[in-house]
């Protein structure tokens, strides 16, 4: 297994530095580890959105390793990567507290995922 890096880190918040990318993000995380079909997607961030945008926000996502997809039957089915979230929490929150007891909490998903 690779660790996660500098690169990661940049990869996962440069996909994230997007209003609506992070709203995709979001929405899958609050989704839960069942995941959810682009059309559901769509209506739980902007009924509005086009596929074709959504698909281009996903692959951004799925690049990043923050969302993973599969296929079940006809339907795409997309999911947040958890252990990437919480690598991108804990790269960012390493080194904090100058290496004094922390007050932050662990970066596991409060979700528990």
């Amino acid at each position: 297994m690779q660790l996660f890096d500098k690169s990661d880190a940049l990869a996962a918040l440069t996909a994230l530095a997007h209003p609506v990318r992070l709203d995709v993000f979001r929405a899958l995380v609050q989704v839960g580890p069942e995941g959810v079909t682009p059309t559901e997607l769509a209506t739980r961030v902007q009924p509005e959105l086009k596929q074709s945008t959504l698909a281009t926000y996903l692959k951004e996502l799925v690049g990043a390793g923050l969302v993973v997809n599969e296929r079940a039957g006809r339907n795409a089915v997309y999911r947040a990567a958890y252990a990437q979230m919480d690598a991108v929490v804990g790269y960012l929150t390493e080194n904090c507290c100058a290496g004094a007891p922390c007050a932050v909490a662990s970066p596991q998903a409060a979700c528990g995922c």
